[in-house]
């Protein structure tokens, strides 16, 4: 919003969201190949991608929706430990006073995050545990209330709104430097919506008769992504009113709010927690696939196949997989290691974003929907699909470069590791 300003800021928020939404119905209509009733299941994104067109689109959708797990797995490890960071900062901030130094090294965060994603990645089928979307709404709530709040109260003790039509003026940054936060503000934002690489999987947990599969997750994505959009909006004018040109990326981490400090706490702790749950469920999709890889690559070899029957307590055991065991543990390790690398969490989830929500989040969907529902090529439909996919590219592209941008700038003052 800091960027984008009070026009244009709301106006690429509705954008994304009525996008995301209408591309996700389609997404939703190519869970059954055929006919909606007695058509095929696709259990997951790659079915559908498999089921609906050629080899070679399916192969590039593989390689972007696991590179996009990947660089999810890195954003969301950066976050989590940019609020756990915060949560010591703020206790340091109350103990010595706003102006005083806390520097804080993130790294040991990140590695507390890692191990406790080693433990998990070990639970299987971790994204069906039914609680799991129940903690995931109450965190998001918790935070996304805080952040609002604060940002109300900021705005009253200003007395007024701050902020500018048009964002950040020319002065407070260069005009290049404007022109590259857009385009990053573009890919936050598509970062924010970029969910379907999941729909599919999400869509196969509801116990509903074909057809009623797609209606109903085409009611509960409406309700998400209208709901998801109103907090973001709130959130983001809230925080642009009470900064202006001086706005934080993160309003919980970026200490433009000190008091309460143990508010803060609860904020940034609710983060972490969703986070956590959130990497297993976005990493299941590329564990899964790696595994049933190897399986059918080396279907005779007890390191890949074997199922240890571990006694946990009475009547129950774990079966324990030492390659599921091995290399899980390694992804998280990698990802982590990078992480620490690149800790630039606005300009990752940026690139992250724009390189995601085209592919993935528009072109996909809408290919398998002209293909499932057969539409026909050059009619007003056909053309209308392809202008906004067309269009979405270009957003892409811009925002990409924007993010880039800003991660060079980065790496020129950033030491490795410190």
């Amino acid at each position: 919003m800091c960027q984008l300003g009070w026009v244009a800021g709301p106006a690429v928020m509705l954008l994304f969201s009525f996008v995301t939404y209408y591309t996700s119905a389609l997404l939703a209509d190519c869970y059954r190949s055929g006919d909606p009733l007695t058509g095929k299941r696709n259990y997951t994104y790659m079915d559908a991608v498999q089921a609906n067109l050629n080899g070679i689109k399916v192969k590039i959708c593989g390689y972007l929706q696991y590179l996009n797990i990947v660089g999810v797995a890195i954003g969301y490890t950066i976050a989590a430990s940019i609020s756990m960071v915060a949560i010591k900062r703020s206790n340091c901030f109350h103990k010595i006073g706003d102006d005083g130094l806390c520097p804080v090294n993130s790294n040991p965060y990140m590695i507390m995050f890692g191990v406790a994603e080693v433990f998990l990645s070990q639970i299987p089928e971790f994204d069906q545990l039914w609680w799991l979307s129940i903690v995931a709404a109450i965190m998001s709530f918790t935070y996304s209330s805080i952040g609002l709040a604060l940002g109300i109260v900021q705005v009253i003790q200003n007395g007024g709104f701050r902020g500018r039509l048009t964002g950040v003026s020319i002065g407070t940054v260069s005009q290049m430097d404007k022109i590259w936060r857009i385009l990053q503000a573009l890919g936050n934002i598509a970062f924010a919506y970029s969910y379907s690489i999941i729909l599919i999987e999400i869509q196969d947990t509801i116990k509903a008769p074909p057809p009623s599969e797609a209606k109903v997750m085409k009611k509960a994505t409406l309700v998400s992504v209208a709901v998801t959009t109103i907090f973001y909006m709130l959130c983001g004018f809230m925080g642009y009113a009470a900064f202006g040109d001086l706005a934080p990326g993160n309003l919980l981490t970026g200490f433009g709010f000190y008091e309460p400090y143990w508010l803060l706490d609860i904020a940034n702790t609710a983060i972490v927690i969703h986070l956590v749950g959130a990497y297993q469920v976005f990493c299941q999709p590329l564990f899964a696939f790696v595994e049933k890889w190897a399986a059918r690559a080396w279907p005779n070899s007890e390191f890949v196949t074997r199922e240890i029957q571990v006694p946990i307590a009475s009547g129950t055991s774990y079966k324990l997989n030492l390659f599921r065991l091995t290399w899980r543990a390694v992804f998280v390790i990698v990802t982590t290691v990078i992480s620490m690398l690149l800790p630039f969490f606005n300009d990752v989830v940026g690139f992250l974003g724009a390189i995601g929500f085209w592919p993935l989040t528009v072109y996909f969907p809408i290919e398998m929907y002209i293909v499932q529902t057969k539409v026909p090529k050059w009619s007003t439909r056909w053309v209308c699909l392809q202008l906004l996919s067309f269009a979405c590219l270009i957003i892409t592209i811009a925002s990409a470069a924007g993010s880039i941008a800003g991660v060079v700038s980065d790496l020129k003052v950033y030491r490795p590791f410190n």
